[in-house]
């Protein structure tokens, strides 16, 4: 079996773990949590970062961020087409007004046309920018339009960890990003993720949102302004909540796996590159492939591909061992959750033709190079 995805986390990870589990240390949210967040940000290259349980719940905390500390003109939020679910239902949840965006061909990111007629047309305040599988939007133009229409730039980097554009990663452009460490992914914490931002004032936001609404991982400076102004002495403050919150938190425990993982996460970025430049040359026959531009690196969580012959391609994977999947996650115009609250679904036609005919492929460092040589030579069969 050619698995879609493999874990991160090795045998000596677990051993590795195991002798630490021995010390009897602290296992929910402390010091490991901490140093984890800090090394994270540094390798990024942002200033601040929060450790949650997963990266639907960083895109949450975005969201539920701007709100709750009154960043937003309006309640207008652009949503690409092409995304994934929990972009979309947290801004629901959360009484956003959504305009949802068609993808362009190339790199399935928002078609700039659409984008730059719905910001004319529309007040818009945010846009929940999303890299899928990996593949690297046209970020400048993208930040113009966001400046010119003084529209918030959220970054989905979720599927992108280690993408480049212009040498610039993914995730450190918008005013807020996130990331996904579940199993599968880039780094595994086994259910983890990050919003990173360069805020210290939304930073501290998010670590009270992640955790009730309350004060405890703010900084002292902080914590005295807020009881001061509401007249909390220090022993209320324990149970004293300044924003609706949340719990979000991960474990110390995913926390030290997150920090031996990250010491790893270069060299699986290189293998997904070379992994994806090997099947874009094996491929050369199909209706649309990803693209790669010079400067870029695409640390590409799986593989997309599009093709009128998507179901005998599926057939064939399947019956030849290797696990294939529609591609990330069709159109959201037409997901049951978004037509039961929007009252009808929305023609978006980039995202739907995706939606139909687009699958993703394996890519991952216990990918061989013969491995991939196999699956091309299977789809190639059926074009």
């Amino acid at each position: 079996m050619i698995n879609l995805i493999n874990d991160a986390i090795d045998n000596s990870d677990i051993d590795n773990l195991v002798e630490w589990l021995k010390t009897y240390p602290r296992l929910t949210k402390g010091p490991q949590t901490k140093l984890l967040e800090e090394k994270w940000s540094k390798w990024l290259g942002r200033k601040y970062s929060v450790f949650c349980n997963s990266g639907s719940s960083a895109n949450l905390l975005m969201l539920a961020a701007l709100k709750e500390g009154k960043y937003l003109k309006n309640n207008n939020i652009v949503i690409p087409g092409v995304a994934w679910a929990t972009d979309l239902a947290p801004a629901i949840q959360l009484g956003y007004n959504v305009s949802l965006c068609d993808v362009n061909m190339d790199n399935l990111s928002v078609d700039l046309r659409v984008l730059e007629t719905i910001f004319e047309s529309n007040d818009i305040s945010v846009l929940m920018l999303v890299s899928v599988l990996g593949l690297v939007p046209n970020m400048t133009e993208i930040v113009d339009l966001c400046k010119r229409y003084g529209v918030l730039l959220l970054e989905d980097a979720c599927e992108s960890l280690g993408s480049t554009y212009h040498g610039v990663k993914l995730g450190t452009v918008g005013l807020m990003s996130s990331f996904s460490t579940f199993f599968g992914h880039h780094i595994s914490t086994i259910e983890g993720g990050f919003v990173s931002t360069d805020s210290f004032a939304l930073y501290e936001l998010l670590l009270s949102l992640r955790s009730h609404g309350w004060d405890r991982d703010l900084s002292t400076n902080t914590q005295d302004q807020l009881q001061n102004a509401w007249n909390i002495s220090e022993f209320d403050a324990l149970y004293t909540f300044y924003n609706a919150g949340f719990n979000l938190r991960s474990t110390d425990l995913q926390a030290y796996i997150g920090l031996r993982q990250l010491d790893k996460l270069d060299k699986n970025i290189d293998i997904r590159h070379l992994n994806y430049k090997l099947y874009r040359e094996l491929l050369q026959h199909l209706a649309w492939t990803p693209p790669l531009h010079k400067d870029d690196i695409v640390s590409n969580f799986a593989f997309p591909i599009i093709s009128t012959n998507r179901d005998k391609i599926v057939k064939k994977l399947q019956e030849n061992n290797v696990e294939v999947r529609p591609l990330i996650c069709g159109s959201m115009g037409s997901q049951p959750f978004y037509v039961k609250h929007n009252g009808a679904a929305v023609n978006l036609p980039n995202a739907d033709y995706i939606s139909k005919f687009g699958m993703y492929l394996p890519n991952h460092p216990g990918l061989s190079p013969e491995d991939i040589h196999f699956i091309c030579k299977l789809i190639n069969e059926e074009l």
